[in-house]
């Protein structure tokens, strides 16, 4: 499937209350037609609000990060399924990600393993009790993710080049922590520029903060879907 550049363009809804998501969903009109909902907004009525944005035409890629005992996972991949979003998060753990592809059968909803959350570096893998890097984690990960039938990973876009060799191209490929040239990296310590991470084989990039709290949020995403499609036509 061959994706245009406003299709590459997830914008996070990381905003506290539904009335806040409306709004900036307003604001940003047809710019944007791929929308990130997360916990934050998820535990404030997001989930009903996520069904209403598919009802009205966007895509909607639902952050919920599953992991849990097998049947569990499964349960709630049912009942997601059932929303007609186009992507849910589960870890990378493989009984998690079996679980997960059993759960979606039957339904369009692709499952994305989430790697290694790109607020993490080696030092917090070490905290953590993991004896190797970011980048050996994840590609272990995305190996597993591949044999167990998942449909895709979210990792940093620093890592998109090496997994895409793991994983081959069947596989979609979603990087979080993509920052604007000139914006503040926040809490993230693995980021990329929106060209980069195309460039390096990025199918879709997930943005929030320079998007949502930009002086005109509608400006930002069309400068972001500027810039892929700048590099897509290189």
């Amino acid at each position: 499937m061959v994706l245009d550049a406003r299709e590459r363009l997830i914008v996070a809804l990381d905003l506290p209350s539904v009335q806040a998501a409306e709004a900036m969903v307003s604001r940003l009109g047809e710019t944007v037609c791929f929308y990130k909902i997360g916990y934050q907004l998820a535990y404030a009525g997001g989930l009903p609000f996520a069904a209403g944005l598919i009802a009205a035409g966007k895509q909607v890629f639902l952050d919920l990060k599953l992991h849990d005992i097998g049947h569990t996972v499964a349960k709630g991949v049912e009942s997601v399924a059932q929303l007609g979003a186009t992507f849910l998060t589960v870890h990378a753990y493989p009984q998690t990600m079996k679980a997960a592809v059993e759960g979606k059968a039957g339904s369009t909803l692709r499952i994305l393993a989430v790697t290694v959350l790109t607020s993490y570096d080696d030092a917090d893998l070490a905290a953590a009790g993991y004896d190797m890097s970011v980048g050996e984690l994840a590609a272990a990960r995305a190996g597993q993710a591949r044999d167990t039938g998942v449909d895709g990973l979210v990792c940093s876009a620093e890592e998109v080049a090496n997994l895409r060799g793991i994983v081959g191209p069947g596989m979609v490929l979603v990087t979080p922590g993509i920052r604007p040239a000139g914006t503040a990296s926040g809490d993230q310590k693995r980021i990329m520029t929106p060209a980069k991470a195309i460039q390096s084989g990025a199918d879709y990039l997930v943005v929030g903060r320079p998007v949502v709290d930009a002086h005109d949020p509608k400006a930002a995403a069309e400068a972001i879907v500027s810039e892929i499609e700048k590099t897509m036509g290189k």
